[in-house]
């Protein structure tokens, strides 16, 4: 009868371990709001490197490629490849900052650029003065 007991809560532990084990976020906003420093190696994934431009208000408020349609106040990018719905964190190469960011647009596949940021993302990496930026994109695994 004592292993019995000692058996379930032992099983009670791992399963409740188990279960807090990786943060869950329930909604993109949530996900997206979360700090890029609290990002781990083993949640990022080394994509590529280059240049990254934004696009603001010519844009806002029209439909984007996946069918969205685009705010220039939201942390979104346009990419040519990459899937629609997939996290990246974008970092500006000159000044460490960092943004996550949700792929729901499609761009020219340009050979100076590799994506294309929302305005609002392109704040965050305070990258509107010049325009264009060298960054390094990671997938990140939610």
């Amino acid at each position: 009868m004592k292993i019995n007991y000692l058996l379930l809560c032992v099983l009670v532990i791992i399963f409740f371990s188990a279960c807090a084990s990786s943060k869950r976020f329930t909604s993109d906003k949530e996900f997206l709001n979360e700090s890029e420093s609290q990002l781990d190696s083993e949640n990022l994934e080394f994509i590529e490197q280059g240049v990254a431009s934004y696009y603001a208000d010519k844009y806002h408020g029209k439909k984007t490629s996946s069918g969205e349609i685009y705010n220039m106040n939201d942390m979104t990018a346009a990419h040519p490849s990459l899937p629609f719905g997939i996290f990246l964190l974008v970092k500006n190469i000159k000044n460490n900052k960092s943004v996550i960011v949700r792929v729901n647009d499609r761009m020219p596949d340009f050979k100076n650029r590799i994506i294309d940021l929302s305005l609002a993302a392109a704040k965050k990496l305070d990258m509107i003065s010049e325009g264009t930026v060298e960054v390094k994109i990671y997938r990140v695994r939610k």
